[in-house]
């Protein structure tokens, strides 16, 4: 990349108007991670394979070490820590901790970020919807039954907390 080239680019990060000035290919990953200390969100793969990385832009779960800044302009942006003042957001992230869905925590932030769209759109998902919902991110440590399960044992709390 050449170093001269740069862009300001302005954008919401869960809620807070950024600016951020770089080479416009500088992935939004990198972004997030160095230059906003939001560390929560993981390189795994950094090619756009395991979903470690993923974010929701403008709503929609992306993987992160893809995006170019160059693309966010005028984007809403909403991370790992963005989720933690979001019912859905914490109650997954309570019911991944409990059920032991988060081992090592190299999958978990995108793991939540997608459960969290997911339940977002589908309340309450059948076994097909979760696995659907969940199927852009790799976990070596939990063998996925523990994550569905979290997402489940989340469902249920969220249902529980609307019928009051």
């Amino acid at each position: 990349m050449s170093e001269g080239l740069q862009a300001t680019i302005h954008f919401t990060v869960n809620g807070e108007p950024r600016s951020v000035t770089a080479h416009p290919l500088t992935r939004l990953l990198d972004i997030l991670r160095e230059d906003l200390g939001l560390t929560g969100t993981k390189e795994g793969c950094g090619e756009g394979e395991c979903g470690a990385c993923a974010v929701l832009l403008n709503g929609e779960v992306v993987n992160s070490c893809l995006i170019p800044i160059l693309q966010l302009q005028d984007s809403a942006i909403t991370t790992i820590e963005g989720l933690a003042s979001n019912s859905t957001g914490r109650y997954l992230q309570e019911a991944f901790v409990a059920c032991g869905g988060a081992q090592c925590g190299i999958c978990t932030p995108g793991m939540i970020v997608a459960a969290c769209n997911l339940l977002e759109r589908t309340p309450h998902p059948s076994d097909d919807a979760l696995r659907d919902g969940l199927s852009g991110n790799l976990c070596r440590c939990t063998g996925y039954t523990r994550s569905f399960e979290a997402v489940r044992v989340a469902a249920s709390k969220l249902g529980k907390v609307a019928a009051r």
